[in-house]
């Protein structure tokens, strides 16, 4: 049996490289790429692919809400989080949103064709930094959950914050999202009000804090 791949980077360098790897690998065949996490959704819909490798920091869409709504709506496609992040807030709202794998980007191609092997086979897998994030996460004390940001907010809510946190206009976002102006903006004090910020600065530092953004340099 062939494992059908998705890989979706913003990164062409990482994508030729890992494309060329892979369909050097006997039982593997990439059949897709997709620079963000809304292409990548889409790409799914279309190429039912078996495993799809997700960059966790992408533009439009994050990869943890790209990976949310891939397993929500394709339960037989599994998700490996591969990601230049190690941090909590990546890989705990990643694996939270249905990814069956998380490597770091220093793994070795070894480890990420093993890590697609096991999760073809429904079995998960990660690498071991990460493995010692989710057994502190499972050790710790997990009352502050209900303040994330993931769980407060809606998925189109989820979607327009990551866009404001990159800076985008409102107009930018309404046709990127093929909603009117007033919708966004009704969107966005919404968001406001459910998160008890008043500015744009905050939910950036918000959309930083839970993961559905990178904080730059």
């Amino acid at each position: 049996m062939t494992i059908k791949i998705l890989l979706a980077d913003d990164h062409k360098i990482v994508f030729d490289s890992l494309k060329s790897l892979l369909d050097r690998q006997p039982d593997m065949q990439v059949v897709g790429g997709a620079e963000d996490g809304r292409v990548a959704v889409t790409r799914v819909h279309e190429l039912k692919p078996d495993v799809v490798i997700m960059d966790v920091s992408m533009p439009n869409l994050n990869g943890i809400e790209a990976t949310r709504q891939i397993t929500s709506q394709h339960a037989e496609t599994k998700v490996i989080a591969l990601s230049m992040h190690a941090d909590k807030q990546f890989v705990t709202g990643i694996l939270s949103a249905g990814a069956s794998g998380y490597l770091t980007k220093n793994c070795s191609f070894d480890e990420l064709v093993t890590a697609i092997r096991a999760v073809a086979a429904n079995k998960k897998y990660l690498c071991p930094d990460v493995t010692a994030i989710v057994i502190d996460e499972s050790l710790s004390d997990t009352s502050h959950a209900g303040s994330s940001v993931s769980q407060s907010l809606t998925m189109r809510e989820r979607e327009i914050l990551q866009l404001l946190a990159e800076g985008k206009t409102i107009k930018q976002i309404a046709v990127q999202l093929y909603l009117s102006n007033k919708t966004i903006y009704t969107h966005r004090d919404q968001i406001m009000k459910k998160l008890h910020v008043d500015s744009i600065a905050e939910l950036t530092k918000l959309a930083i804090r839970d993961g559905l953004i990178a904080k730059q340099g």
